[in-house]
């Protein structure tokens, strides 16, 4: 038997509007997709979420990253935050409160702080409070409020959350077009987040004019600053000749930065170029290790890339019971398999009945359920 190959067959634009892996086959194409036409389907900007405080400064929170799980209480906690500043006199207490879960301890500080010291960054965390309804009411009206008074005092964080809430109508009907603004001076201030929506909005096409140039520029920005997502549509451009000319190694280089971050479609597209040696050295071990990581995360593309592997033997020893289980899962994401379905079809009835409980067990859900 031929060696296999695996071969991705995308276009830029589709692929970053669902946020997922592009189709793959086990064939090499005839022929390269070309580049996306000129009404791609559109991308979705990055939805707004939590503070999360950069690694270089105690000050200014990120709106990037949610807060960690163990921080759903909301208790007025001002000694438990004020302790955190023991240590260290420069920590911010509004944050080390937010960081902790105190939400209503973080809204009473930053109250203080927004209304006596005129500070952007507590105005910032004020309409992130709101926003997310910690520690108050969630209240759309007033995160808007606080987030324009920062915005208007040049915090680029609380530019980037307005304009997430412009472009999704929150808090009111959607305003794409100040919303882009809104992103454009924020990019403009350093904001990877901000950058990388920004160039969501120049290959969308629809609120600012189509440029894939422009969009490479600013997804640039984005990825040398460690954005996962702007990374993974930057391999995407270069792999596809978008704005940039093609470079195969490039691509990959940035795919392995957003695989180590990650990014699950970018864990898929790494080990396809791990299997194939394509702008890398090739390297099926590491290919199938991360297809089984994104398979455990749900990803139909590498849960069929991993059965059919299992299926047919290749890099891994042959496993029809896993690898179909891993087919069965995947169908119910809606990636079908022909060439799977008649290996199914093919087992005896213990093991087929074997390879359709794993992956009940895995769905949770009982053998031969709707």
């Amino acid at each position: 038997m031929n060696a296999l190959r695996l071969v991705v067959s995308l276009t830029c634009c589709a692929m970053l509007a669902t946020g997922a892996s592009a189709q793959i086959s086990l064939v090499p194409p005839a022929a390269k997709p070309a580049p996306a036409a000129s009404k791609p389907t559109p991308p979705k900007p990055r939805k707004h979420t939590p503070l999360k405080k950069p690694a270089e400064a105690a000050k200014k929170p990120a709106a990037s990253q949610a807060a960690p799980d163990a921080a759903k209480k909301s208790g007025n906690d001002s000694d438990n935050a004020a302790a955190s500043a023991k240590d260290d006199p420069n920590i911010d207490l509004v944050y080390g409160a937010y960081q902790r879960g105190f939400y209503r301890t973080a809204f009473d500080l930053a109250t203080k702080r927004a209304t006596e010291k005129n500070d952007s960054t507590a105005m910032t965390m004020l309409g992130e409070l709101y926003a997310n309804g910690q520690g108050v009411k969630r209240n759309y009206a007033k995160a808007i409020e606080w987030y324009k008074k920062a915005s208007d005092l040049g915090d680029r964080e609380a530019m980037f959350a307005l304009a997430m809430l412009r472009i999704d109508g929150r808090g009111g009907s959607p305003n794409r077009e100040e919303g882009a603004k809104l992103l454009a001076s924020s990019a403009k201030l350093g904001d990877p987040k901000a950058a990388y929506n920004l160039a969501m909005l120049y290959l969308d096409g629809q609120t600012l004019p189509q440029n894939f140039k422009r969009a490479a520029e600013l997804l640039r920005v984005s990825a040398d600053a460690g954005n996962a997502d702007a990374q993974y549509a930057l391999a995407t451009f270069y792999k596809e000749g978008t704005g940039v000319e093609k470079d195969l190694e490039k691509s990959v280089r940035l795919l392995q930065a957003a695989a180590l971050a990650g990014n699950v479609p970018a864990e898929v597209e790494y080990a396809i170029a791990l299997f194939n040696g394509s702008g890398t050295s090739k390297n099926e071990a590491a290919a199938v290790s991360l297809l089984r990581k994104a398979a455990r995360q749900n990803n139909a593309i590498a849960q069929n890339r991993l059965a059919r592997l299992l299926v047919l033997g290749q890099a891994v020893p042959m496993d029809k019971i896993e690898g179909l289980k891993w087919h069965i899962v995947a169908k119910t994401s809606g990636k079908g398999d022909l060439m799977l379905d008649e290996a199914l079809a093919q087992l005896s009835p213990e093991d087929r009945a074997k390879a359709e409980a794993a992956a009940a067990k895995w769905l949770g859900t009982k053998p031969n359920s709707p």
